[in-house]
């Protein structure tokens, strides 16, 4: 089988040795070039096509993130493995987003990692829904740099065992912390999704999503009754047959969903 093909793009020459002498050590990849600048690799891509582009972020001239764009328009995008110093606010959006991204320094295993998630998204034909998650996170990064306000998201982009799906909110019963992840309650199904509930609640409209305990946020309209079941503790019944705990400190909150004109 011919290798999967990368494209190295950062703009310090210790970091570019470092990554090709990581992929060297993988036999289903190959290295289709190294280049010190976004427009070295414009170059290359004119005149051959790589599955999958290592970017820094941090470049003179022009960003990873701006290249990013461009790399998003193709008609067959590359995926796309952003390789990265930066700050907990970003690394968040990354797996709101179900981006891979290294952090530099990162690790062998790390890094095998990542080509092994890539390998799945390949083979499962999964370029556009990956590009289009790369330009969901893109457009918040360029808000967050205007100076805009943190832009809600539209949808969920959630990846398991090589799949990239895009979940739609009002689809969304609930949502339940589980350490770095989340479970996305949709029905009867569960889907497991990195991100803390902390990161996903700054990006869910408080219009439509409330939160009702440290461990759960609900979706409002799916709020069906409320219970006492001890003492200060309550469970909420949502309208799909899920009970959801809810603490002292949002119970008051939980509450006035019921006095709203539109449950009359």
């Amino acid at each position: 089988m011919k290798p999967w093909t990368a494209l190295i793009v950062d703009d310090e020459a210790l970091a570019r040795s470092n990554l090709q002498l990581a992929m060297a050590e993988h036999a289903g990849w190959a290295c289709a070039a190294v280049c010190a600048s976004a427009a070295e690799a414009r170059v290359v891509l004119a005149q051959r096509p790589v599955d999958l582009v290592l970017l820094d972020i941090q470049m003179p001239r022009q960003n990873g993130l701006s290249f990013a764009s461009e790399l998003c328009r193709m008609p067959q995008p590359p995926l796309i493995v952003f390789v990265t110093a930066h700050d907990e606010h970003a690394l968040a959006a990354f797996d709101v987003f179900a981006l891979d991204y290294l952090l530099k320094p990162f690790d062998d295993q790390r890094f095998a990692q990542t080509l092994q998630r890539a390998e799945q998204l390949l083979t499962l034909k999964q370029r556009d829904n990956y590009a289009a998650a790369v330009d969901g996170f893109l457009h918040e990064q360029h808000s967050l740099q205007a100076g805009q306000a943190l832009p809600m998201l539209p949808s969920l982009t959630v990846r398991s065992v090589g799949l990239v799906e895009r979940i739609a909110l009002a689809d969304i019963d609930w949502v339940l912390a589980a350490g770095n992840y989340v479970e996305l309650h949709i029905g009867s199904r569960t889907v497991l999704h990195r991100s803390t509930l902390a990161a996903l609640e700054a990006r869910l409209p408080p219009t439509q999503f409330m939160r009702v305990h440290r461990t759960a946020m609900v979706r409002r309209d799916q709020a069906a009754a409320l219970a006492v079941t001890g003492d200060s503790s309550y469970q909420l019944s949502l309208r799909s047959g899920a009970q959801v705990p809810v603490s002292e400190r949002y119970v008051r909150s939980v509450r006035a969903l019921f006095d709203e004109p539109s449950r009359q």
